[in-house]
């Protein structure tokens, strides 16, 4: 089978083909056009400016995926794009592009919650990989732990109750006067902390738990950020000017990450002795950080349970993820018509699948 894939929910257009041969998935070609050189003016994604760009790019993103990969779009058995959540402008731009390709092939057109797609990547890379496990996504939009049941049937047991993990590194970030992106500019700058604090060196800026103090699973990040920007800015009106020692700054990334990965660890320890998942999934572009990465890793090592997570190429947004999520999708029938629209919000998303999903059991049960 051979699904062509488009992404484009945030700030990156993207097209792949991906194909599956033999029960394995082959990715052979993934695009990925990044609008970051212009978000970077204004130091955070402007809507619509990302979703004028997409209309710019798409095109040309998907030619080039076909080049790459070194096929026609004849050879397309399916066509799978990212309807939600996200930015409801870029995203429309996708949907839009995905059912004009998919009516003109006279293709399946699967529908991709974005979420599932992140997690979805590991698949790509893990060819053992199979549910049920534990997923935790960390993105700029979410914060969030998953039961993933079987390969389109997820339950979420906790997640952020604000802000999400990727906002607050890189609001962080702008207020300290990194460049944009401030998620990766803050991974560097807390990198050259630790690698310069002295063994049993204890940091001298603590910063509170993004782990919610109650039985859930759930996060909150909003204190968290709140309370190093007081610091930030307290520390600015107390020296009388706008900038901070790079020694400060090391501290304040230190203190601010370290808070992050024991706060997500804390929460995540809990969840697996709960559901007692012998397999952990991280995904979401925040799992490129490479504090986090470490953090996690290690407690599934304590706990000998296996874990999962995409390369780095694959942590952030793109299409060769929905593609591996869209395979799934197919395998169960659940397919969309010319009627479907994007979607903003998470709700909205889980109730077009729960509908679809109902659809495709009734079209089982008949062919049955």
């Amino acid at each position: 089978m051979t699904i062509f894939a488009i992404e484009s929910s945030c700030d990156e257009t993207s097209a792949a083909v991906v194909t599956r041969t033999d029960g394995k998935l082959v990715v052979r070609s993934n695009v990925v056009a990044s609008q970051i050189a212009t978000h970077a003016l204004y130091g955070g994604v402007v809507p619509e400016i990302a979703s004028r760009a997409h209309c710019e790019a798409i095109t040309g993103v998907a030619r080039e995926a076909f080049r790459l990969a070194g096929a026609e779009p004849s050879e397309i058995d399916a066509v799978a794009v990212t309807f939600a959540p996200g930015l409801i402008g870029s995203l429309l731009v996708g949907v839009s592009f995905a059912k004009a390709l998919a009516s003109t092939l006279g293709a399946p057109l699967i529908p991709v919650n974005h979420i599932e797609g992140h997690v979805a990547a590991a698949y790509l890379e893990h060819e053992e990989l199979a549910p049920p496990y534990l997923a935790l996504v960390v993105s700029g939009g979410h914060t969030s732990l998953y039961h993933v049941k079987d390969y389109i049937t997820f339950e979420e047991i906790g997640s952020s109750r604000d802000d999400a993990c990727g906002e607050a590194f890189d609001k962080v970030g702008r207020v300290l006067g990194l460049p944009y992106p401030g998620g990766a500019a803050m991974d560097k700058l807390a990198a050259e902390y630790f690698w310069k604090a002295a063994p049993g060196e204890k940091n001298p800026i603590v910063f509170p738990s993004p782990a919610v103090g109650d039985t859930s699973f759930d996060f909150s990040f909003s204190g968290l950020k709140t309370a190093v920007i007081n610091l930030i800015q307290n520390e600015r009106q107390r020296r009388k000017t706008d900038e901070l020692e790079h020694g400060l700054r090391l501290q304040i990334a230190g203190a601010f990450t370290a808070a992050v990965t024991d706060g997500i660890g804390k929460k995540l320890k809990a969840a697996l002795k709960e559901t007692g998942a012998g397999t952990l999934v991280m995904a979401g572009g925040v799992a490129a950080n490479s504090h986090l990465r470490t953090s996690v890793a290690e407690i599934c090592r304590r706990r000998k349970v296996s874990f999962a997570v995409p390369s780095l190429a694959l942590c952030g947004d793109n299409a060769a993820m929905i593609a591996a999520a869209g395979i799934h999708m197919f395998d169960a029938g659940i397919v969309a018509d010319s009627s479907l629209n994007a979607s903003a919000s998470d709700e909205s998303a889980e109730i077009t699948l729960a509908r679809l999903k109902e659809k495709a059991r009734i079209r089982n049960r008949k062919a049955t």
